[in-house]
């Protein structure tokens, strides 16, 4: 039986507007089938929109023409970003090429890979939703809880030299995102056009629930705020795993998954209105068995739905309950639910943040191409380069937390066959790519992104070019630096973790943050508010001039700042 007592222990007219928009919703579905029909708008009406995230699907406007057209008194230029559920980031070639026929359709802005290891579709008009979410579903996939208060899509490292026990994460990773999904008829009835009684089974029927409710985990109130559950396969941490909610370590020895070390109470997110808004570092806990995960991933989130706060929007996530009530408290209540205590973490070791890109060999001797993507966008001539590439492809694809595209399994006797493929299409220079490339992250931003206060991806290939010259000035063009451009505080690009990042305060200016690891396991400082990327690289320029010339040998740029107590150096409120 599911402990749900404290989803309604307030009075339903004491909650968050949103709580009291889902109470009443009839588990999602509100009026978004009505709103679609409505042919004199190119939105969903009223409070539609915010339901429709539990569908994978955010409502936009192109913010470029915003202003003109509303001096026009014109209606804004309404369009849908569909984001699709894809655990682990793994594709079927087939799959892949399906999304292109579907982009080329209904997107208007290609392809993007995100830092949460799936694809948005950009820029989608109203009367064709329905049809591409329909067509998404023939593919095998959808887009259940890829937005909204629930458990948002669950993402997996990649770590290619650990093939069999990264097929193992993979699956635990499949599992955990189907346990952890809504389970209401809305998805199906509203998009499929399915009838209540509808029980026939896909691979995407996340949907089909049983009689007696239609939610049993989630309840009518579903989640107070969105809950990541991420896996991670050292040594590598490309998922930055201290930035999730929950955070589950592989430990892997001689080859073999031996289980998880736990991780909770990571965000990434932040009002800077508000003193009481932070990002937080995930805190380790302890290890459990590996064949728990998924089940122990609903026991930790059902903690979040019975004691996070419902009134209070901003302080909702899970990282704000832990500091509430306590860890202490925390592992307790874990422990009454699962009959036992958390075992001792264990050693392990993390190497890096970022995408190793090129070619890697696995344990099972087969090769895997990680090729780089401009802060995933999927448009254009690469476009047409990866659907050339595919038709002659048989292996299957990957996509990681850093945006990148990985071609996996393929065989030893085919690899230079698709190396000599990936030359003749101009998709060879991917695999080695500018050093700063590997470990640059943006978010999607302006002009679609209703949060963003600045630019963020259109900045990043002429910011990240001056980051590298300045780099190479200095003598240390080869000494990779995570680098994060972010167009607001929200932390889509897991800013925070970097050892320099940008967010966005306004149109040109930004939040300097300094300090963060190569590895991913220490926040970042803000050393300067409201200045320029002009101003941001005149702020790095002296101390990339110390750090070429006073580092230790193998030490990072971040470590550096924090060993030579740099961050204090700059004032948090100098403006430029």
């Amino acid at each position: 039986m599911v402990d749900r007592s404290h989803d309604l222990s307030q009075p339903l007219e004491t909650l968050h507007a949103n709580e009291q928009l889902k109470a009443e919703s009839g588990f999602l579905r509100g009026h978004i089938a009505d709103g679609l029909a409505d042919p004199l708008t190119g939105a969903v009406p009223g409070d539609d929109p915010l339901l429709m995230k539990f569908h994978g699907i955010y409502q936009q406007d192109d913010r470029d023409v915003r202003g003109s057209r509303k001096r026009r008194r014109l209606e804004p230029v309404y369009q849908f970003m569909v984001r699709l559920r894809i655990p682990g980031g793994a594709l079927e070639t087939t799959q892949w090429q399906g999304i292109d026929r579907l982009s080329r359709r209904y997107a208007e802005r290609g392809i993007r890979i995100t830092t949460r290891q799936t694809i948005q579709l950009h820029g989608v008009r109203k009367p064709n939703l329905r049809a591409l979410m329909q067509g998404i579903r023939d593919l095998g996939l959808d887009t259940v809880a890829a937005c909204g208060d629930d458990s948002r899509g669950v993402v997996c490292g990649s770590n290619p030299h650990l093939s069999r026990a990264h097929r193992r994460v993979a699956e635990l990773a499949r599992a955990t995102s189907d346990r952890l999904i809504p389970r209401t008829r809305a998805y199906r009835e509203i998009w499929y056009q399915a009838s209540v009684s509808s029980t026939s089974a896909t691979s995407s029927d996340a949907a089909v629930v049983d009689s007696v409710s239609e939610d049993p985990v989630y309840g009518p109130l579903y989640l107070p705020r969105k809950f990541k559950v991420g896996y991670a396969i050292p040594p590598v941490n490309d998922i930055d795993v201290y930035g999730q909610d929950l955070g589950l370590i592989a430990i892997v020895e001689e080859g073999e998954l031996q289980g998880f070390n736990v991780c909770v109470g990571g965000g990434m997110g932040q009002l800077d209105t508000r003193e009481d808004s932070y990002p937080r570092l995930a805190e380790q806990v302890g290890f459990i068995e590996a064949d728990e995960a998924p089940a122990f991933a609903e026991q930790v989130m059902a903690i979040q739905r019975d004691y996070g706060d419902r009134q209070d929007r901003h302080r909702a996530r899970f990282k704000y309950t832990l500091d509430t009530h306590g860890t202490d408290w925390f592992l307790g209540e874990l422990a009454r639910r699962r009959g036992k205590p958390l075992a001792m973490a264990r050693a392990f070791h993390f190497a890096h943040n970022g995408d190793r890109l090129g070619w890697q060999q696995g344990d099972d001797n087969l090769w895997h191409a990680t090729l780089y993507v401009d802060s995933g966008r999927v448009d254009g001539a690469l476009r047409d380069q990866m659907a050339a590439l595919l038709q002659q492809y048989g292996g299957r694809l990957r996509l990681t937390t850093n945006q990148n595209l990985q071609l996996t399994h393929v065989e030893a006797a085919e690899r230079d066959q698709l190396q000599w493929r990936l030359d003749d299409l101009g998709l060879g220079w991917r695999l080695e790519p500018d050093r700063q490339a590997a470990h640059t992250l943006s978010c999607v931003a302006l002009p679609t992104c209703g949060l963003a206060m600045a630019e963020a991806e259109r900045i990043t290939p002429n910011l990240m070019q001056r980051f590298s010259a300045l780099k190479r000035r200095h003598g240390i063009g080869d000494l990779p630096i995570t680098l994060r451009i972010a167009g607001c505080p929200n932390g889509c690009s897991r800013p925070y973790l970097a050892e320099v990042a940008l967010t966005g305060r306004a149109p040109g200016l930004y939040n300097l943050y300094l300090g963060g690891s190569f590895q991913g396991h220490r926040l970042a400082r803000m050393v300067a508010g409201n200045v320029s990327e002009e101003a941001a690289l005149e702020l790095l320029d002296p101390l990339f001039a110390r750090f070429s010339t006073q580092r230790r040998e193998d030490e990072h740029f971040g470590d550096f700042l924090v060993r030579k107590q740099l961050l204090g150096t700059i004032s948090p409120s100098h403006d430029h």
